[in-house]
C-alpha cells in the first residue's frame, strides 16, 4: 500500500508535512521486507539531523535495518508507543507506527523526495 499525499525515499521512508513539521515513518513495503517488527530504538528529542543521516533502528526477526531522515530537521517528537509496541509498524505504518516528528529545517528540500506515484514507479525496480 502507498499512501497519497505523502513524500517517499529510495530508503523506503515516508514524510507527511505540515506545515514546518514531518512526521516520518517506514513504508509499507519496508516493513513488509523486514517481517515481524521487534524492536524500535528511536532517535533523541533535540536531535539535529541532516538528510540521510540514520535516524532510528528496527529490529525484526529477519534483520535490523536503519531508518534514515527523509529531510534535515531536529527531533522534536517520538513514537514513544513503540517502545512496548514495536508491532505498530506491521499493523499500521502509515498512522500509529510513525516514529519522529521533525522541524524541518529546509522544506525546499521536499523536490528530492518522491510523490506516491513516483515511488510506486520506483518499487516496480526494485
Amino acid at each position: 500500500m502507498i499512501v497519497e499525499g505523502l513524500y517517499y525515499t529510495k530508503d523506503h521512508e515516508w514524510a507527511r508535512v505540515d506545515g514546518h513539521t514531518a512526521t516520518v515513518g517506514i513504508t509499507d513495503y519496508a516493513q513488509e521486507m523486514l517481517g515481524e517488527i521487534t524492536f524500535v530504538e528511536l532517535p533523541s528529542v533535540g536531535r539535529q539531523c541532516s538528510a540521510h543521516d540514520e535516524l532510528a533502528v528496527v529490529e525484526s526477526t529477519k534483520a535490523a535495518g536503519e531508518v534514515y531522515a527523509p529531510l534535515a530537521g531536529q527531533v522534536v517528537e517520538v513514537n514513544e508507543e513503540l517502545q512496548s509496541r514495536p508491532e505498530l509498524l506491521n499493523q499500521s505504518c502509515y498512522e500509529d507506527g510513525w516514529i519522529c516528528k521533525l522541524a524541518v529545517s529546509d522544506k525546499a528540500a521536499l523536490s528530492s523526495l518522491m510523490s506516491a506515484a513516483q515511488y510506486e514507479e520506483y518499487l516496480k525496480q526494485v
